[in-house]
Protein backbone atom coordinates (compact mmCIF):
# COMPACT_ATOMS: atom_id res chain seq x y z
CA UNK A 1 0.00 0.00 0.00
CA UNK A 2 3.12 2.40 1.18
CA UNK A 3 4.61 2.01 -2.75
CA UNK A 4 1.27 2.46 -4.43
CA UNK A 5 0.55 5.79 -2.08
CA UNK A 6 4.31 6.65 -3.23
CA UNK A 7 4.11 5.60 -6.85
CA UNK A 8 0.28 8.02 -7.32
CA UNK A 9 2.35 11.05 -5.51
CA UNK A 10 4.99 10.91 -8.16
CA UNK A 11 2.30 11.08 -10.73
CA UNK A 12 0.52 14.17 -9.70
CA UNK A 13 3.61 15.70 -10.27
CA UNK A 14 3.40 15.80 -14.31
CA UNK A 15 -0.96 15.80 -14.28
CA UNK A 16 -0.89 19.09 -12.23
CA UNK A 17 2.49 20.53 -14.72
CA UNK A 18 0.54 19.44 -17.80
CA UNK A 19 -3.27 21.35 -16.30
CA UNK A 20 -1.17 24.70 -15.59
CA UNK A 21 0.61 24.46 -18.86
CA UNK A 22 -2.98 23.60 -20.62
CA UNK A 23 -4.86 26.50 -18.58
CA UNK A 24 -2.02 29.03 -19.10
CA UNK A 25 -1.86 29.24 -22.57
CA UNK A 26 -5.80 28.33 -23.24
CA UNK A 27 -6.73 31.48 -20.99
CA UNK A 28 -5.08 33.64 -23.20
CA UNK A 29 -6.93 32.67 -26.28
CA UNK A 30 -10.34 34.16 -25.03
CA UNK A 31 -11.03 37.62 -26.74
CA UNK A 32 -10.22 40.26 -24.95
CA UNK A 33 -7.47 42.04 -23.07
CA UNK A 34 -7.32 42.46 -19.39
CA UNK A 35 -6.05 45.47 -19.07
CA UNK A 36 -8.65 47.26 -21.71
CA UNK A 37 -11.79 45.68 -19.63
CA UNK A 38 -9.74 47.09 -16.68
CA UNK A 39 -9.87 50.71 -17.83
CA UNK A 40 -12.72 50.54 -19.81
CA UNK A 41 -13.81 53.74 -22.01
CA UNK A 42 -11.07 55.98 -20.05
CA UNK A 43 -8.55 53.63 -22.07
CA UNK A 44 -5.38 55.90 -22.13
CA UNK A 45 -2.37 53.91 -24.15
CA UNK A 46 0.87 55.50 -22.03
CA UNK A 47 -1.51 54.49 -18.87
CA UNK A 48 -2.16 51.22 -20.49
CA UNK A 49 1.36 50.24 -21.07
CA UNK A 50 2.59 51.04 -17.74
CA UNK A 51 0.15 48.58 -16.52
CA UNK A 52 1.05 46.05 -18.46
CA UNK A 53 4.16 46.17 -17.12
CA UNK A 54 4.11 46.88 -14.16
CA UNK A 55 1.84 43.35 -14.09
CA UNK A 56 4.48 41.61 -16.52
CA UNK A 57 2.09 41.17 -19.86
CA UNK A 58 4.43 43.09 -21.96
CA UNK A 59 7.05 39.81 -22.24
CA UNK A 60 6.63 37.52 -24.03
CA UNK A 61 3.99 34.74 -23.11
CA UNK A 62 6.64 31.97 -22.96
CA UNK A 63 8.77 34.23 -20.53
CA UNK A 64 5.42 35.25 -18.25
CA UNK A 65 4.74 31.17 -17.97
CA UNK A 66 8.35 30.72 -16.32
CA UNK A 67 7.59 33.40 -14.33
CA UNK A 68 4.08 32.19 -13.10
CA UNK A 69 5.47 28.39 -12.45
CA UNK A 70 8.42 29.45 -10.70
CA UNK A 71 6.15 31.16 -8.80
CA UNK A 72 3.94 28.82 -7.71
CA UNK A 73 6.48 26.31 -7.03
CA UNK A 74 7.38 28.62 -4.49
CA UNK A 75 3.85 28.62 -3.13
CA UNK A 76 2.91 32.06 -5.11
CA UNK A 77 -0.05 32.35 -7.83
CA UNK A 78 0.60 35.87 -9.18
CA UNK A 79 -1.33 38.91 -8.27
CA UNK A 80 -4.64 39.76 -9.21
CA UNK A 81 -5.22 41.54 -12.01
CA UNK A 82 -8.72 42.83 -10.98
CA UNK A 83 -8.22 43.46 -7.15
CA UNK A 84 -4.75 44.13 -6.72
CA UNK A 85 -4.43 41.16 -3.98
CA UNK A 86 -2.29 38.23 -3.58
CA UNK A 87 -4.51 35.14 -5.91
CA UNK A 88 -3.54 32.48 -2.57
CA UNK A 89 -5.56 35.12 -0.53
CA UNK A 90 -8.04 35.73 -2.84
CA UNK A 91 -8.43 31.57 -2.93
CA UNK A 92 -7.98 31.30 0.96
CA UNK A 93 -10.95 33.49 1.29
CA UNK A 94 -13.78 32.04 -0.89
CA UNK A 95 -12.43 27.97 -0.95
CA UNK A 96 -14.18 27.46 2.58
CA UNK A 97 -17.53 28.36 1.28
CA UNK A 98 -16.84 26.27 -1.87
CA UNK A 99 -15.65 22.71 0.32
CA UNK A 100 -18.42 23.46 2.93
CA UNK A 101 -21.07 23.02 -0.11
CA UNK A 102 -19.34 20.17 -1.94
CA UNK A 103 -18.96 18.41 1.25
CA UNK A 104 -22.59 18.90 2.03
CA UNK A 105 -23.50 17.59 -1.83
CA UNK A 106 -21.22 14.48 -0.94
CA UNK A 107 -22.57 13.38 2.32
CA UNK A 108 -26.36 14.26 1.40
CA UNK A 109 -25.57 12.30 -2.31
CA UNK A 110 -24.01 9.16 0.05
CA UNK A 111 -26.72 9.20 2.40
CA UNK A 112 -29.05 8.89 -0.31
CA UNK A 113 -27.68 7.09 -3.16
CA UNK A 114 -25.97 4.09 -1.63
CA UNK A 115 -29.03 2.82 0.76
CA UNK A 116 -31.64 3.61 -1.89
CA UNK A 117 -29.49 1.90 -3.94
CA UNK A 118 -29.15 -1.56 -1.68
CA UNK A 119 -32.92 -1.40 -1.26
CA UNK A 120 -33.65 -0.74 -4.68
CA UNK A 121 -31.88 -4.24 -5.84
CA UNK A 122 -33.08 -6.23 -3.04
CA UNK A 123 -36.69 -5.26 -4.26
CA UNK A 124 -35.88 -5.70 -7.90
CA UNK A 125 -38.78 -4.83 -10.16
CA UNK A 126 -40.98 -3.97 -7.03
CA UNK A 127 -42.86 -0.32 -6.64
CA UNK A 128 -39.67 0.49 -4.24
CA UNK A 129 -36.94 -0.61 -6.86
CA UNK A 130 -39.36 1.48 -10.00
CA UNK A 131 -39.50 4.72 -7.69
CA UNK A 132 -35.73 4.67 -7.13
CA UNK A 133 -35.26 4.78 -10.91
CA UNK A 134 -37.40 7.28 -11.44
CA UNK A 135 -35.84 9.08 -8.80
CA UNK A 136 -31.98 8.57 -10.10
CA UNK A 137 -33.31 9.28 -13.98
CA UNK A 138 -34.51 12.30 -12.80
CA UNK A 139 -31.54 13.19 -11.33
CA UNK A 140 -29.23 12.20 -14.41
CA UNK A 141 -31.74 13.83 -16.99
CA UNK A 142 -32.25 17.38 -14.68
CA UNK A 143 -29.73 20.45 -15.29
CA UNK A 144 -28.41 21.97 -12.21
CA UNK A 145 -29.50 25.87 -12.97
CA UNK A 146 -33.54 24.60 -13.30
CA UNK A 147 -33.48 21.80 -9.99
CA UNK A 148 -31.86 25.02 -8.27
CA UNK A 149 -34.99 27.42 -9.77
CA UNK A 150 -37.41 25.10 -8.94
CA UNK A 151 -36.47 24.84 -5.52
CA UNK A 152 -36.05 28.70 -5.21
CA UNK A 153 -39.63 29.12 -6.81
CA UNK A 154 -40.91 26.85 -4.30
CA UNK A 155 -39.29 26.95 -0.91
CA UNK A 156 -38.23 30.43 -1.08
CA UNK A 157 -41.11 32.25 -3.13
CA UNK A 158 -44.05 30.21 -2.55
CA UNK A 159 -43.67 28.73 0.80
CA UNK A 160 -41.26 31.12 1.98
CA UNK A 161 -39.43 28.41 4.70
CA UNK A 162 -35.54 29.13 2.67
CA UNK A 163 -33.69 32.17 1.88
CA UNK A 164 -33.18 32.24 -1.60
CA UNK A 165 -29.58 32.70 -1.60
CA UNK A 166 -26.64 34.40 -0.25
CA UNK A 167 -24.16 33.00 2.47
CA UNK A 168 -23.35 33.68 6.15
CA UNK A 169 -20.41 32.14 7.63
CA UNK A 170 -20.70 28.79 10.40
CA UNK A 171 -18.83 31.21 12.89
CA UNK A 172 -21.24 34.36 12.43
CA UNK A 173 -24.41 32.09 12.23
CA UNK A 174 -24.87 28.46 12.40
CA UNK A 175 -28.53 28.31 11.90
CA UNK A 176 -28.48 30.48 9.20
CA UNK A 177 -25.87 29.31 7.50
CA UNK A 178 -26.96 25.32 7.42
CA UNK A 179 -30.49 27.00 6.22
CA UNK A 180 -28.69 28.50 3.07
CA UNK A 181 -26.95 25.58 2.96
CA UNK A 182 -29.99 23.48 2.08
CA UNK A 183 -31.42 24.30 -1.53
CA UNK A 184 -27.79 24.41 -3.19
CA UNK A 185 -26.57 21.46 -1.19
CA UNK A 186 -29.41 19.37 -2.74
CA UNK A 187 -29.32 21.41 -5.93
CA UNK A 188 -25.95 19.72 -6.22
CA UNK A 189 -26.02 16.42 -4.32
CA UNK A 190 -29.27 15.39 -6.43
CA UNK A 191 -27.73 14.20 -9.88
CA UNK A 192 -24.42 12.66 -7.94
CA UNK A 193 -27.14 10.83 -5.34
CA UNK A 194 -28.88 9.37 -8.98
CA UNK A 195 -25.85 8.14 -10.77
CA UNK A 196 -24.27 6.53 -7.00
CA UNK A 197 -27.30 4.87 -6.44
CA UNK A 198 -27.88 3.33 -10.18
CA UNK A 199 -23.89 2.09 -9.68
CA UNK A 200 -24.82 0.92 -6.66
CA UNK A 201 -27.89 -1.02 -7.49
CA UNK A 202 -25.94 -2.98 -10.51
CA UNK A 203 -22.98 -3.44 -8.34
CA UNK A 204 -25.09 -5.14 -5.42
CA UNK A 205 -26.97 -7.30 -8.23
CA UNK A 206 -24.26 -8.24 -9.59
CA UNK A 207 -22.33 -9.78 -5.89
CA UNK A 208 -25.98 -11.18 -5.14
CA UNK A 209 -25.98 -13.49 -8.25
CA UNK A 210 -22.10 -14.75 -7.34
CA UNK A 211 -21.52 -18.46 -5.70
CA UNK A 212 -20.52 -16.81 -2.50
CA UNK A 213 -23.59 -15.36 -1.77
CA UNK A 214 -25.91 -18.13 -2.32
CA UNK A 215 -23.64 -20.33 -0.31
CA UNK A 216 -24.05 -17.76 2.86
CA UNK A 217 -27.59 -18.00 2.51
CA UNK A 218 -27.66 -21.90 2.27
CA UNK A 219 -26.07 -22.19 5.56
CA UNK A 220 -28.80 -20.07 6.58
CA UNK A 221 -27.01 -16.60 7.20
CA UNK A 222 -30.27 -13.81 7.97
CA UNK A 223 -30.48 -11.34 4.68
CA UNK A 224 -29.05 -8.49 6.56
CA UNK A 225 -26.13 -9.95 7.59
CA UNK A 226 -25.79 -11.67 4.01
CA UNK A 227 -26.10 -8.23 2.49
CA UNK A 228 -23.85 -6.46 5.00
CA UNK A 229 -20.75 -8.52 5.47
CA UNK A 230 -20.63 -10.68 1.79
CA UNK A 231 -22.39 -8.61 -0.54
CA UNK A 232 -21.87 -4.52 0.47
CA UNK A 233 -18.18 -4.80 0.45
CA UNK A 234 -17.84 -5.92 -2.50
CA UNK A 235 -20.58 -3.85 -4.56
CA UNK A 236 -18.76 -0.54 -3.35
CA UNK A 237 -15.61 -1.33 -5.02
CA UNK A 238 -16.89 -0.10 -8.22
CA UNK A 239 -19.01 2.88 -6.38
CA UNK A 240 -16.21 4.25 -4.78
CA UNK A 241 -14.73 4.33 -8.31
CA UNK A 242 -17.83 6.80 -9.69
CA UNK A 243 -17.54 8.80 -6.51
CA UNK A 244 -14.31 9.72 -6.69
CA UNK A 245 -14.95 10.97 -10.35
CA UNK A 246 -18.10 12.60 -9.86
CA UNK A 247 -16.84 14.49 -7.12
CA UNK A 248 -14.58 15.92 -9.48
CA UNK A 249 -17.41 17.01 -11.68
CA UNK A 250 -19.30 18.16 -8.00
CA UNK A 251 -16.45 20.79 -8.38
CA UNK A 252 -16.67 21.86 -11.19
CA UNK A 253 -20.64 22.24 -10.77
CA UNK A 254 -20.24 24.27 -8.21
CA UNK A 255 -19.54 26.94 -10.61
CA UNK A 256 -23.17 26.91 -11.58
CA UNK A 257 -24.89 26.47 -8.00
CA UNK A 258 -23.07 29.75 -6.48
CA UNK A 259 -24.01 31.76 -9.05
CA UNK A 260 -27.88 30.51 -9.33
CA UNK A 261 -27.51 31.11 -4.97
CA UNK A 262 -25.32 33.76 -5.03
CA UNK A 263 -22.71 31.80 -2.99
CA UNK A 264 -19.15 33.14 -2.73
CA UNK A 265 -17.32 30.29 -3.37
CA UNK A 266 -14.36 30.33 -5.83
CA UNK A 267 -17.45 28.96 -9.03
CA UNK A 268 -18.31 32.07 -8.92
CA UNK A 269 -15.04 33.82 -8.32
CA UNK A 270 -13.59 32.17 -11.62
CA UNK A 271 -16.59 33.10 -13.38
CA UNK A 272 -16.15 36.43 -12.69
CA UNK A 273 -12.29 36.46 -13.55
CA UNK A 274 -12.71 34.83 -16.85
CA UNK A 275 -14.94 37.98 -17.76
CA UNK A 276 -12.79 40.32 -16.41
CA UNK A 277 -9.42 38.12 -18.11
CA UNK A 278 -7.84 37.93 -14.95
CA UNK A 279 -5.29 35.61 -15.85
CA UNK A 280 -3.60 35.03 -12.46
CA UNK A 281 -6.52 34.49 -10.58
CA UNK A 282 -8.02 32.10 -13.45
CA UNK A 283 -5.16 30.16 -13.40
CA UNK A 284 -4.88 29.63 -9.41
CA UNK A 285 -8.16 28.84 -9.10
CA UNK A 286 -8.45 26.16 -12.06
CA UNK A 287 -4.87 25.12 -10.61
CA UNK A 288 -6.33 24.38 -7.30
CA UNK A 289 -9.63 22.27 -8.66
CA UNK A 290 -7.38 20.10 -10.58
CA UNK A 291 -5.26 19.69 -7.26
CA UNK A 292 -8.41 18.40 -5.14
CA UNK A 293 -9.36 16.50 -8.34
CA UNK A 294 -6.64 14.71 -7.93
CA UNK A 295 -6.35 13.87 -4.33
CA UNK A 296 -9.77 12.58 -4.70
CA UNK A 297 -8.46 10.23 -6.87
CA UNK A 298 -5.76 9.43 -4.63
CA UNK A 299 -7.88 9.12 -2.07
CA UNK A 300 -9.78 6.24 -4.10
CA UNK A 301 -6.80 4.41 -4.56
CA UNK A 302 -5.92 4.18 -1.10
CA UNK A 303 -9.91 3.23 -0.33
CA UNK A 304 -9.12 0.23 -2.87
CA UNK A 305 -6.44 -0.93 -0.86
CA UNK A 306 -8.79 -1.33 2.04
CA UNK A 307 -11.65 -2.65 0.40
CA UNK A 308 -9.93 -4.95 -1.98
CA UNK A 309 -7.43 -7.54 -0.46
CA UNK A 310 -6.15 -8.83 -4.30
CA UNK A 311 -4.69 -5.43 -4.43
CA UNK A 312 -2.80 -5.59 -1.00
CA UNK A 313 -1.66 -9.23 -2.27
CA UNK A 314 -0.64 -7.94 -5.40
CA UNK A 315 1.67 -5.22 -3.37
CA UNK A 316 2.70 -7.63 -1.20
CA UNK A 317 4.33 -9.77 -4.14
CA UNK A 318 5.37 -7.01 -6.21
CA UNK A 319 7.11 -5.86 -3.14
Amino acid sequence: MLRLLIRRLFALVPVLLGVAVIVFFIIRLVPGDAVDIMLGEYNDPEVAARIRQFLGLDQPVPVQFVRWVTGMLRGDLGISIRTGRAVTTEIAQRLPATMQLAGAAVIFSLLIGVPFGVISATHRNTTVDFIGRVFSLGGISMPHFWLGILLILVFAVTLRLLPSGGYVAPAQDLEQNLRHLVMPTVTLGYSMAAVTMRMTRSAVLEVLSQDHVRTARAKGLVEHLVIRRHVLRNALIPVVTVVGIQVGHLLGGTVVIEEVFSWPGIGSLVVRAILQRDYPLVQGVVLILATLFVLTNLVVDILYGFLDPRLRAWEANSA
